[in-house]
Order: C-alpha cells, then sequence, then structure tokens
C-alpha cells in the first residue's frame, strides 16, 4: 500500500512537471505587452502646417503651409530658453520678482515659484521646458534683460546678438535702469525678435517669453524649424529636452528638496520607436530622438517641434503647428506621423547609413517576445554595436560623424568590406537554430540555468517512474502459495 502511494505521488509530480514546461515555452512569453501599432498615415494629420527641416542638407524635405502665419504657444519656450543658455550663468541664482508672477494668467501652466524665491538658472530652464512654466520662462527673460544691460552697457561692446543697451533704450525710450526695473519682459520680446531676424526668420514676431496669446504674437514653422536648429547646436538644450522627469532642488522658500517632481509634456519622448515605421510599414530609418518642445492653447490649438536623427546622420527639425483644440488628445499621434514620414524622406534624399540601428530596434519595454533583440537591448545609437546581418547596410569607414558632439558607434567591418555573421548565442548549426527559434527554444537561451533545472528534476523523475514501475510489475507477479508438510501420524481414531 505505502509502495502504492509513493508511486502515485511521484506520477503527479512528474505529469505537473511535464505539463509546466511547454506553458514556460509558451504561454509564459505571451505576457501583456505594446501591441503592433499602425501610426496616423501623414495625409490624415489635422494641422495648420507643418514643416519637415533637414538641417544637414539646409532643404526642406516635407511641408504643409509652412510660411503660413501661427500662433506657437509655449513652443515660444524654445527661443527664450536659447537667450538664456547665451546671456546666462546656469549656476548662478536669480530671485523671482513680483512682474515676473503677475505677468502669468490664472490658467497658465506653472513651475510654481513664489515672490522672492532664490532659484538656480538651470532649474529654471526644467521649470520652463519639462512642465511649461511660464513663472519660469519670465524670470529667466528678466535676468536676461539684466545680465545684458549689465555685460554689455551703452556705448560699450555688444552681445551675442549685436547690440547693447542702447538698442534697448533707443526702442524703448526710457533709461536702462528702468528698463530693469520697469519694462524687462518688453525689453526681452524685443530680442527673441531681433534673434529671429538674425536667425534667418521672416515671418516671426514675439511679445513675450511664454507663448501667452497675442494676435502680435506669431511665427511659422519654418520658423520654428529655423529656432530650433540654432537652439540644438548648446548640449545644455539638447539634456532638457530629452530629459523626461526632473526633481527640483530645494530652495529658501520650498525648502526641500523634491518639491516639485515634473515630467515632461512631450509624450512621444517616452515612446518614440512609435516613429520607427511608417502607417504603410516602411522603415523609417530615424536613428535618435532627442526631444522637443510642445504648445498649446485656446486660439493656437496645439503642436510640438522636435529634433530628430536619421540613419544618415542628418538632423531633422520637424514642426507640427495649429492642431485643433478640440484634437489635443491626438498630438502625440500627429506628431508621430511628422516624424516618421519626415526621417522617411531623409533617408530616401541620402540612403547612406551612419548611425546603425533604429529606434524600433532600441525600444526598452514593451518587447513583444518574437521581436526582442539578440543583442544587449540596453544599448542605444552611438554605443558600441556588431553589424547585425540583414539588419542594417555596411557602414562606411571613412564616415564618423553621429549625433553632434557625440563619438560614432565602433562598427566591425571585415576585410572583404561586409559586416561580419552574428549568430545568436549558442547556436552552432541551422538545426539548433530552428530550436532557437521556438518558444521553448527562446526561454532556454533567455534562462539556461532554469533549464537546465528542469530538465535534470525531469530525467531523475522518469528514471524514478520507471524504477517504481519495475517494482510494482515484480511484486504484483501472483505467488505460488506453499503447501505445508505435516508429519504423518497414522490414523487418528
Amino acid at each position: 500500500m505505502k509502495l502504492r502511494r509513493l508511486m502515485g505521488s511521484l506520477l503527479v509530480t512528474a505529469v505537473t512537471v511535464l505539463s509546466v514546461i511547454p506553458f514556460i515555452g509558451g504561454s509564459a512569453l505571451a505576457v501583456v505587452n505594446q501591441p503592433d501599432i499602425t501610426i496616423t498615415p501623414l495625409e490624415d494629420i489635422h494641422c495648420a502646417a507643418y514643416c519637415v527641416y533637414d538641417k544637414t542638407a539646409d532643404t526642406i524635405l516635407l511641408e504643409q503651409q509652412s510660411h503660413n502665419r501661427v500662433y506657437p504657444a509655449s513652443m515660444t519656450k524654445i527661443m527664450t530658453f536659447q537667450l538664456g543658455l547665451d546671456y546666462l550663468d546656469p549656476d548662478d541664482y536669480v530671485t523671482v520678482s513680483q512682474n515676473a508672477i503677475d505677468n502669468v494668467t490664472s490658467d497658465s501652466t506653472l513651475m510654481y515659484l513664489a515672490v522672492g524665491e532664490e532659484v538656480k538658472v538651470s532649474e529654471l530652464y526644467y521649470g520652463m521646458m519639462l512642465p511649461s512654466g511660464n513663472d519660469a520662462a519670465n524670470v529667466v527673460a528678466e535676468a536676461v534683460i539684466k545680465a545684458l544691460i549689465e555685460n554689455y552697457p551703452e556705448d560699450g561692446e555688444v552681445g551675442p546678438d549685436g547690440v547693447n543697451a542702447s538698442y534697448f533704450t533707443s526702442l524703448l525710450g526710457v533709461s536702462a535702469e528702468e528698463i530693469v526695473t520697469d519694462y524687462p519682459l518688453s525689453a526681452f520680446a524685443e530680442l527673441m525678435s531681433l534673434r529671429a531676424r538674425n536667425l534667418g526668420c521672416t515671418g516671426t514676431h514675439f511679445v513675450n517669453a511664454n507663448g501667452l496669446h497675442s494676435d502680435e504674437h506669431y511665427t511659422t514653422a519654418y520658423d520654428l524649424c529655423l529656432i530650433m536648429a540654432h537652439a540644438t547646436e548648446n548640449p545644455d538644450f539638447n539634456t532638457v529636452i530629452s530629459s523626461p522627469t526632473h526633481v527640483f532642488q530645494a530652495t529658501n522658500v520650498h525648502t526641500q528638496d523634491a518639491w516639485s517632481i515634473v515630467r515632461n509634456t512631450n509624450q512621444l519622448l517616452s515612446d518614440p520607436w512609435m516613429a520607427s515605421k511608417t502607417a504603410e510599414g516602411e522603415d523609417t530609418h530615424i536613428s535618435a530622438f532627442i526631444g522637443g518642445k510642445t504648445g498649446t492653447t485656446s486660439m493656437a490649438g496645439t503642436g510640438m517641434t522636435t529634433y530628430s536623427v536619421n540613419e544618415n546622420g542628418h538632423e531633422l527639425m520637424i514642426a507640427v503647428c495649429g492642431i485643433p483644440y478640440e484634437e489635443y488628445s491626438h498630438q502625440t499621434e500627429y506628431v508621430t506621423s511628422a516624424v516618421a514620414y519626415g526621417n522617411l524622406a531623409c533617408w530616401n534624399s541620402d540612403p547612406v547609413t551612419v548611425i546603425p540601428g533604429n529606434l524600433g530596434d532600441y525600444q526598452r519595454f514593451n518587447w513583444t517576445s518574437d521581436e526582442a533583440p539578440v543583442y544587449d537591448p540596453l544599448i542605444v545609437p552611438g554605443d558600441t554595436l556588431p553589424v547585425i546581418e540583414g539588419s542594417h547596410e555596411e557602414v562606411p569607414a571613412e564616415t564618423e560623424e553621429t549625433v553632434p558632439g557625440e563619438t560614432a558607434g565602433e562598427v566591425i567591418i571585415s576585410d572583404s568590406g561586409e559586416g561580419p555573421d552574428v549568430e545568436a548565442p549558442g547556436v552552432q548549426n541551422s538545426l539548433l537554430a530552428g530550436f532557437f527559434e521556438t518558444r521553448v527554444g527562446k526561454f532556454v537561451s533567455l534562462n539556461p540555468g532554469v533549464s537546465v533545472l528542469i530538465v535534470v528534476l525531469v530525467l531523475i523523475i522518469i528514471v524514478l517512474v520507471i524504477i517504481l514501475i519495475a517494482r510494482s510489475i515484480k511484486y504484483s507477479r501472483p505467488k505460488k502459495r506453499r503447501r505445508e508438510v505435516r508429519q504423518y501420524k497414522g490414523p487418528t481414531f
């Protein structure tokens, strides 16, 4: 009886383990993940204007009414930020004025600064660009004018825009001291418009630092691309716009670190892989999505100006403006479409690989099991990366430029001029290669230790089951009963 119970328990264990294996190899890999998506076709974007500007080639690749007047809303802050970078030290501290706080509306997006608060300039950049704080933009604007008046006084040297304090005193008709105390935001708006003209913008005029609506505050999609192209030449600008979140340091008013944790209003920054294919499934050859700046008001609608880099090394500035306010929720999908088709047009104009890889290759989460790369998924463009067979064209040995300011990733080129064959780990022949394409094979390659343990347990259980079955057969054979031999004692009667 004990033997039968033991045998039954082992059989149950064996069946359980054997039933778990196909579950691990199949259903367990079919986890909840990001399903395939189809982006919006370019012709279905609803917006007043868009422009795809190839900074490297200095040409417009795609456009829709790119020279028509639009309202930039908070995309204005691209200009405010670059002027701050040119005139201010990011490590300096500035004090928030009453004037800066008074010149925002009740429905403004804010960093939530307080009058008298002493804030590091670099913190203002994050507060201005990530949550799109209008208050932070005003503080930066006032600080720029104060620095310009102090560093470039009347009859002195001129600053980055070719003017000194006399430009503003003659324009506004007041003294330099009055400009700093009473008219800093007006002076800054004049500086913004001057910078725009210096960059070649012909359809732009600014009246404030943050993008609050005014009929006299306007630009074009093409001009926004020119403004973004200049701003991205500063690495600090790219650092900020590429940041998904930021944690603020303590100030004299907010006395604890992490008093606010802000998120970037640019949602494409979190899932840039969406721009790796067009609606028709064609590879767009986008290698890096650096970031961008959104802008939304009820009058301007919504939009975004972005910075991306193509596989051919070209830098693209893409502005989408005037998406109807009632279609605000479609902002990301429309911008994604413009970025995707813009990068495809860029690749078609110069189909030479300079930066190996596509953003779809570097998706960091929500992998489907069949799309996970065989190489390290944490590798990003610019890191050392062997050429994956069949994935990308050969990288010319003489080409080294990647993202401006970064070092090109090493690309292994064989003597024949072709990329080396790269196999999945442990694959030595076509039979094993076929096995590692199955769900069980993928599980084994990803979990070798667990796989070995399962195999050992299964073998042990199989051996024990065989032994128990053999013993059961042996002891279940019918036995001949022995007759007891009794001694004959003769008749008993």
